[in-house]
């Protein structure tokens, strides 16, 4: 049986491997980058654009902050009741070129104890859920450079 690979989010992510990248958006008249994308209204308060084009943001950045999520969110949030909670990584990193911080998982096995403010990391295509042994519900998440996957 194969497996259907669906995004969390349609149009915030794309490709595979080295190609992977997060998509925002860019405003032609004064040049701001969104993510999560825009695809209505230019954000900044000072300019009235409506014109705005897709753009891959940068594969890599550097950790800005981080924590760990040590309890279940709530729904919608998928996880099985019945199994006990494992705790995550969340990674809040600087894309310097686009000039944000974009918040995300790391990878499995990445704890708060292996990570350090400044450090590189790069973003990689993840699984956020997978359900009836058919869907994968595919994210991104945030690996520290030079780790395996």
């Amino acid at each position: 049986m194969s497996r259907t690979r669906t995004p969390v989010v349609a149009n915030w992510f794309a490709g595979e491997g080295e190609d992977f990248r997060l998509l925002g958006t860019r405003c032609s008249s004064c040049a701001c980058v969104f993510f999560p994308r825009e695809d209505g209204f230019c954000r900044n308060p000072g300019c009235g654009s409506g014109e705005l084009a897709e753009v891959p943001l940068s594969r890599r950045g550097r950790v800005w902050s981080y924590t760990d999520g040590r309890y279940r969110p709530p729904a919608p949030y998928v996880s099985d009741p019945e199994l006990p909670w494992q705790p995550y990584t969340l990674i809040a990193v600087e894309l310097a070129a686009e000039r944000m911080v974009v918040l995300g998982q790391s990878v499995p096995g990445v704890s708060v104890a292996d990570l350090e403010v400044g450090m590189e990391v790069e973003v990689v295509p993840g699984v956020l859920n997978e359900d009836d042994g058919t869907t994968s519900w595919t994210t991104w998440h945030w690996r520290p450079v030079g780790v395996g996957a």
